[in-house]
Parts: C-alpha cells; structure tokens; sequence
C-alpha cells in the first residue's frame, strides 16, 4: 500500500501519524515497551490531543526480536495469528535520556529516544534501521468528522493501517516472500501476499509467505494471515516497507551469522519440514488433467515405462478419476474403474505407489456437498442466506469448513477410505480460490483465513496420512502454501507453459520459495499448459530429475517420454536411474533439512553469500551442501554459468574446472553442467531402478578435489531417515585419513582426480583412469597419495 508520491510528499489520502519521539520507556518481560506520541512532546500542553504509536520489543527466541506495534490497544481484529515456537529470554534494559538500549544474545536493539530512531545492531554493526517518518499510523481515505451533532459527530471514519519501513544498505539484496515468479531478488518490487492461481506467468502467488531475507544475515517474519503489502524499495527506495490492516502490526527480526542460519531460526519458529518418505523422490507418472483414461490406458503407461527400463515410483490419478460434476466427491468414477481395489493392489505388486488428486471444494451434485450441507460443514455467506457458492470451478462449489473440528473429522474419514483402499499420497490441490463474503466456524476473520486456509486444509489431509501410513510415510503434493506449510511437504510450482521462458520463471519461483523457508519443491516436467517440444520435453526432465520431487504431469496431453521421441525416453531414462544412484546423498540431505530447516534445492546466495557475484544468480541452484546444477534453457543447447571459488569437477565427465569465473559451453541431452564442489563426499547407491531401498549396501563415497588441510564429511542413512554412519576424511599434505563409525557390506571410497597412491593402510585399491577405488577393511584408512 502506498502512503506517499515520491519520498517527501503524504498521499492526502493517508492522514499518517509517525512516530516522532520515545517519550517514554520501559522494562516489560523479556523486552522493552516505547509509548512514541506523534509529534516530540515538549510541554505538558502538547500531551493533549495526541495520537500515540506503542512498540513492544520482546525476545521470543535465540536471536530473534518480536516487535508488536499498536495504535488503539483494545481494537479486536479477529485476524489469525500464525502457530509459533517460542523460548522467550532474559534481556538487559539500559534506559537514559538519551537512548534506551536492549541486550540479548547477539543483538543490540538501541532507541534514540529525542530524534526517533530504533535500530537492530550486532558487533558493532547497524543491520537495518526504522527512524523518520518510518512506523506509522494511516487514517485512510479519513471522512470528515465533526463535535457537533449530526451524522459524522465524532464518527472518525477512514480504514485504519499500521506501517513500518526498515531500511536497507547500498547493496542489500532482499530474497523470499513465497514462491513468486518475478525477479528473484525483489527490490524494486511491490509484493501482495495474497494466493490467488494465476499460473507461474505473473506477479499472482500461489504461495504468499510474509518473510523475507537479505544478503545482510538477517530475516524479517510479518505475522500476520492476512494481505501483508509490501514495498520493496520501490516507493522508497531505501527501505522495505510493509503494510497492513488494522490497528496493529507484528514481526520478527531473526539474526544469523549467515543466511542459512536465519532459515534455520525461521523455521525453528514457524516449524521444520516433516521427512518425506524415500520413495516419494522417485519419479511420479500423472494421468495428466483432461485427457481421457480408463486402467487400460494408465496401465500401458506403466508398461511402456517398465518396457524402457525407466524406474518409476509413483503413479498419480488427476481429477478424472471421480465422475466430472462431482468433484470433490472421493468416489472413484465407476465407469471407468468399476474395482479400484483390485486396480490399485496390482499397481501395488508391480511396486507402486499410488497418489490420488483432490481439492477442498464440493460441487453441488456430489454425495459430500449434501452431507456438508446437512451437518453445518461448510462456509456460510455473510449475509446469513445459507452457504458460499460460486461457479468458478464446479458448479455450485461450496467449500469444507476446516475451522469446525467435526468438518475436519468428517473429510479425513473420507480420504481414511481411500488410503484403506489402498491409496498412498494425496495431490492437494488448489486451497487459493477463498472468499471473504464468508463466516467461519470459529469466528475467525475472512480476510486473514484466506491464505490461512491452504494451511488447515493441507494439514488435515497431511495429519490423517501421519495417522493412517505413519509419520515417515505422509507425503502430499501441495499447491497451495502460506507462513507454517513447509511442515507439510511436498509442494509444486504450479500452471507453467511448455516455454523455455517458463522452465525458467518455475525455477526463479522456486528459488524464491526455498529461500522463504521451504526445503523440498517440484513442477510439472515439460510444463503444465500445452504439449512441450521433444526438445524442451529433454531439457526439463533434466531439471526436473534433479529437483527433490520429480513428476510428468500435463493438462490436456499425456507426459510419456516416448509421445516425443525415443531419445526422450533414452534422457528420462538416464537421469531417473542418476537420481536413484544419489539417493543415499539426496535423502542424507533431507534429513539435514529437516533438522535445520536449510533447503536442499536452494540458491547460490545461500550456500556462498560471501561471492558477490551470486546476488542475482537465478538459473542455476544447489542441490545440496555439494552438487552444482545449470539447466539449459535453449534449444541450442548452450549453457551459461557461474563456478564459485574453488576447484569443481564434473559429475558426468569428471573434467576438472576452476571457480570464481562464469563459462559458456554446449551439452547434448544426455549432459548439464553437474558440478561437484571441492572438499566434498558424496554417497553414491548400489541401485538404479527405484528410489527406497538399502542405501548403505554397496554405497560408494566418492571424495571430490579435498584440499590441504581441509576435511570432508559425509553422513550415511536409512531410508527411515535415521542417521547410521559417519564417514570422514582429512587432508594433511599428501596423506588422507579416512575415519568410519563402522564398515558397510560392499562399501568403497573412490577418490576422483587422483592417479596413483603410495601407500595405504586399512583396505585395498584398485587404479581406475583418474580415481582410486579402495575396498575398506578397517574403520581407520590412511591413504598416502
């Protein structure tokens, strides 16, 4: 929301009163309290007829500030508070004429009480700053009031707004705000947190998170559901100024040392991802949306998937497979599958998982309309005539009512049916389509509950798979997200189009979306809308194979490879089987992120933010602490990308390049630019045709480029996603030791880039071109190279 035109200039529509002055201060629990009139208070006189803003600085957690701003105290918004984990901590207050100061772990939060300025400082350093005419209170669009009688005596009407601006250095990139496909690093941008489906083309959101991060170390979470406005430096281009309704505003300053730290409090606070289960990285094979299939036709899917040899994991069923007028009913459309049962154990046999799609809205026609209908499940319209219907989906669409604990259990017995039946994964679809004209259960305010509600709604359906499948079984593929989600993964990005330009902006509103506390994303491979060329088809599934969920899903044209051409299924075979082989590398990697909270796919700002050159890197990405990955996105199979400082290998070839320089170099379909970071080892498994399986038998630890005097460490898992073994090397000169917690059956270390070894001790060796192979025989192995 816009306030001013220009910088000194007050829209006449604002009616704004800044705080001016901390007249007076406090020590409260764990914080500080600031009553800030709105003009400087220099007699007793000009207490009078004064609006005041009052901040409450408290310390939530470690490194992490809550600051509530508030104008009238006892104004009830009813809006939605996000679920939080807190430990509040014991602060030091100084408070003087001049200043008052808060102390608490890393932070210095400093006031100058005369001149108005608060400012967030760690060693020394001013992170960010809120001075002049930077928090405020907006009487917007204000109507004329009067002390004499008549209609507008002492009405004050105007929509109230609280502001606050933070600022920003010469420099200072900001990062997040939800899975959005404009510019990655969104300064210059105007961001409005409200999910709406406007495909992966705009500046709409699927999923809108009131968090973001700069290159600086430090994050800021809005907590608040409702449409969080935000100008990034773009009505003043110093600062980041957030907006919303009400009479009061809260957020979060959250401080790292780095980037990855202010993730890992971030989601400390709002909650870490849950471990999605192994096999759900394997590859997912959709019916696509609109086409037409019956079991005949998804089973010649699956055949011609298993003829090519290209492992397959998951099957997904999209809307079709209930009856069209009926969605969302959870009644398999009989015509077609007259025995799901029987279908869905053969799939079952043939080592399968089965996922099925569908949403929270109920059109008219369906058994479960006139059950919500009948038992008070649905939204009801403002207006008291009954309940919420449009037509924008299905027709007469009402939607379930997840603030009513007895709708809640109502839907889960529905979808309990279908995983008794032998259903694996859900595909919750859509959750962004919420009206405001609606009243709650609950009570709770429309207007917040319209992102809240991806949230209730996804964890309903993600709690009755942790109940029914178990905790490290529950898996979704969600659309819609907002603050809180990442517990429940996993999501996707959405309607793309079968461009190069969206694989593109898919990849940007993901990196967007890691860097807004997400760990594990997907898209549509080849794009949602049209049929993709067979040449775009290889290039994403490239991408998408190196994502941490990988899905063939279309709209109205099916996703199998061989539709294209036969190369098509040769490149899906190739990178599926590489993915299989990485899993123990991949999933070790998962279990790290669900215990800090750090993406796997994740932006180059966040593993190097010391590089400069990586502020704006948005077509290429991590994945993980080690691999390197640039998709290519021509048609001439050119690629353009950036190495960080270092020596990094090749993950295909093995060819050797230096960092800290950008190349450009062309690759056929069967290639990328894969690169491994130097100082790295990385557990490779023994299989290639599914995604669970023992990822200890057999598994290689492949040793890339370690340095003098560094080291190198590697964890081992299960597909539990428990921690079993640890393995580490050290480099001192020209000797290596290697340390194991214990010996796996068939186990190797393979040290790449090394022709020749000297000596060796604890195992034995086989030369390989350029790498040493070695067969461990004791937990300790020193390597003299």
């Amino acid at each position: 929301m816009k306030f001013t035109e220009g910088y000194w200039l007050r829209s006449e529509k604002a009616n704004p009163i800044y705080a001016s002055q901390a007249y007076k201060v406090e020590e409260i629990e764990n914080g500080m309290k600031i009553i800030a009139p709105g003009q400087k208070i220099e007699s007793r006189a000009q207490t009078l007829n004064i609006g005041t803003i009052t901040l409450e600085f408290r310390a939530v957690a470690e490194n992490v500030i809550e600051v509530k701003n508030y104008h009238h105290q006892g104004y009830d918004s009813g809006q939605i508070e996000f679920e939080k984990n807190t430990d509040p901590r014991p602060v030091e207050v100084t408070i003087t004429e001049a200043e008052a100061l808060m102390e608490v772990d890393e932070l210095k939060i400093r006031v100058d009480r005369e001149n108005w300025k608060y400012q967030f400082e760690t060693e020394g350093e001013v992170l960010t700053s809120c001075g002049f005419r930077n928090l405020g209170y907006m009487r917007y669009d204000k109507k004329i009031s009067s002390m004499l009688p008549g209609d507008n005596y002492l009405k004050a009407e105007y929509d109230p707004y609280m502001l606050t601006e933070l600022s920003l250095a010469p420099g200072e990139c900001v990062y997040g705000l939800g899975e959005r496909f404009t510019a990655f690093v969104k300064n210059g941008q105007v961001v409005e947190t409200w999910n709406e489906d406007g495909g992966t083309s705009s500046q709409v959101a699927y999923k809108s998170i009131p968090f973001y991060m700069t290159s600086r170390g430090y994050g800021i979470f809005v907590d608040h559901a409702d449409n969080v406005s935000f100008e990034v430096a773009s009505e003043k281009v110093e600062y980041v100024g957030f907006s919303v309704p009400g009479e009061e505003l809260r957020y979060n300053f959250i401080y790292g040392k780095n980037n990855k730290e202010v993730l890992s409090r971030y989601t400390e606070l709002t909650g870490k991802p849950a471990l999605p289960p192994a096999w759900s990285f394997g590859l997912w094979l959709s019916t696509s949306f609109t086409t037409d299939y019956d079991e005949e036709t998804t089973s010649s899917f699956i055949e011609g998937m298993a003829e090519r040899d290209i492992p397959l994991d998951v099957f997904h069923f999209d809307c079709f497979w209930m009856e069209e007028l009926n969605w969302t009913d959870l009644k398999w459309d009989q015509r077609t599958f007259p025995d799901p049962e029987s279908m869905l154990e053969r799939y079952h046999q043939k080592g399968l998982k089965v996922s099925v799609w569908l949403n929270p809205y109920l059109a008219q026609e369906s058994e479960m309309f006139k059950q919500g209908l009948k038992n008070n499940y649905l939204l009801k319209r403002k207006d008291g005539k009954g309940i919420k219907q449009i037509d924008h989906w299905q027709p007469g669409m009402a939607l379930v009512d997840f603030t009513n604990p007895e709708a809640v259990k109502w839907f889960q017995e529905k979808l309990k049916e279908l995983l008794e039946m032998g259903v694996d994964a859900f595909k919750t679809d859509f959750g962004e389509r919420i009206p405001v004209d609606v009243e709650y259960f609950d009570g709770s305010d429309p207007n917040s509950m319209h992102n809240y509600y991806s949230y209730i709604y996804n964890k309903a359906v993600f709690e009755v798979l942790e109940a029914e499948k178990g905790k490290n079984e529950a898996v979704l593929f969600a659309r819609s997200a907002t603050a809180g989600s990442q517990k429940f993964p996993v999501h996707w990005g959405g309607d793309s189009s079968a461009s190069y330009a969206s694989m593109a902006e898919t990849l940007r509103g993901g990196l967007s979306f890691a860097m807004s506390g997400f760990s594990f994303w997907s898209h549509d491979i080849g794009g949602f809308e049209q049929t993709t060329t067979p040449d775009l088809y290889k290039r994403w599934v490239q991408f998408g194979l190196l994502s941490t969920h990988s899905r063939l899903h279309g709209s109205e044209s099916y996703r199998v490879p061989w539709l294209f051409d036969e190369e098509s299924s040769e490149v899906l075979e190739k990178f599926t089987k590489l993915k299989m082989r990485l899993m123990p590398y991949l999933y070790s990697m998962s279990v790290k992120a669900q215990n800090t909270g750090v993406p796997v796919m994740r932006p180059l700002i966040l593993e190097f933010d010391q590089d400069p050159a990586v502020k704006y890197l948005d077509m290429q990405y991590m994945l993980g602490d080690s691999l390197l990955v640039a998709p290519i996105f021509n048609k001439n199979g050119k690629a353009e990308y950036y190495l960080p400082a270092g020596k990094w290998t090749h993950y295909l070839s093995g060819e050797v390049k230096e960092g800290g320089r950008w190349y450009q170099e062309e690759y056929d379909y069967f290639s990328l630019p894969l690169f491994v970071r130097e100082n790295s080892l990385i557990a490779v498994g023994a299989r290639d045709d599914q995604a669970e399986y023992d990822f200890l038998k057999g598994v290689s630890l492949h040793l890339y480029q370690l340095q003098a005097d560094q080291e190198a460490a590697a964890e081992l898992v299960n597909s539990d996603g428990e921690v079993v073994n640890r393995v580490s090397a050290i480099r001192n000169g020209d000797r290596l030791e290697f340390k194991l917690e214990r010996l796996e059956e068939d186990m190797k270390l393979i040290l790449h880039s090394i022709p020749e070894v000297k000596a060796l001790e604890g195992g034995s060796y086989v030369p390989e071109d350029n790498r040493i192979v070695i067969t461990p025989t004791e937990k300790k192995i020193i390597v003299e190279i």
